[in-house]
């Protein structure tokens, strides 16, 4: 489904006819986790759209990495357990999503953060201090985050690395095409739009 959704000719429907297909789009590349590359296609597709478009799946992609906003995020992802629980087509993800979800908050929340209260990031998380805990720990463990644990303070200390400038250039020039896409076909729906009004405007 990711693949298709993303092809510019179909996001180029969902965008003019269709845009709360974003739901699926937006759960479909959170509970897959071999698809991180297309979140920033993600990102900006929610933004534009956002003014005709939203609900608590897409404002979670929103608050996270628009808005950096984390108490947003936490709130909203509460809001996305209801939402997956009452979609037919969505319920079935629904852990895996709520999963996925805390995955990417975390990564976002260490990269921000330097020195992580555990406390406190279990509490964005939406899970108990012994639970938050245990997910921690696993988390740094799976992934292997260059950050060690002080059980003493009860904080994650993250270690700085600094990525390349050639990986930095390869990492904004990703997509480049695809974004050229999306932003010609916002342009097209924006004179599309002038034009029926101009045309609306001659006729009265």
């Amino acid at each position: 489904i990711i693949d298709v959704f993303f092809n510019p000719s179909y996001i180029n429907t969902i965008q003019t006819s269709c845009p709360w297909i974003l739901r699926y789009l937006t759960t479909a590349v959170v509970t897959n986790k071999r698809r991180k590359n297309i979140l920033k296609d993600l990102i900006k597709i929610i933004q534009q759209e956002s003014y005709e478009y939203k609900d608590p799946i897409t404002e979670f992609i929103e608050s996270l990495y628009v808005k950096f906003d984390f108490e947003g995020a936490q709130h909203k992802l509460k809001e996305c357990e209801e939402v997956l629980s009452n979609d037919f087509f969505l319920v079935a993800t629904k852990m895996e999503f709520i999963e996925n979800a805390r995955y990417l908050i975390s990564e976002t929340y260490c990269r921000i953060h330097l020195k992580i209260d555990i406390g406190g990031l279990s509490q964005t998380l939406n899970l108990g201090q012994e639970e938050g805990e245990k997910w921690i720990v696993n988390l740094i463990r799976d992934t292997r985050v260059d950050a060690k644990i002080d059980f003493k303070e009860n904080t994650v200390i993250m270690n700085q690395n600094h990525t390349s400038i050639y990986q930095q250039v390869i990492e904004r020039t990703k997509g480049l095409s695809f974004r050229s896409q999306v932003l010609a076909s916002a342009i097209e729906k924006c004179e599309t739009h002038q034009s029926s009004n101009a045309i609306d405007s001659i006729v009265e």
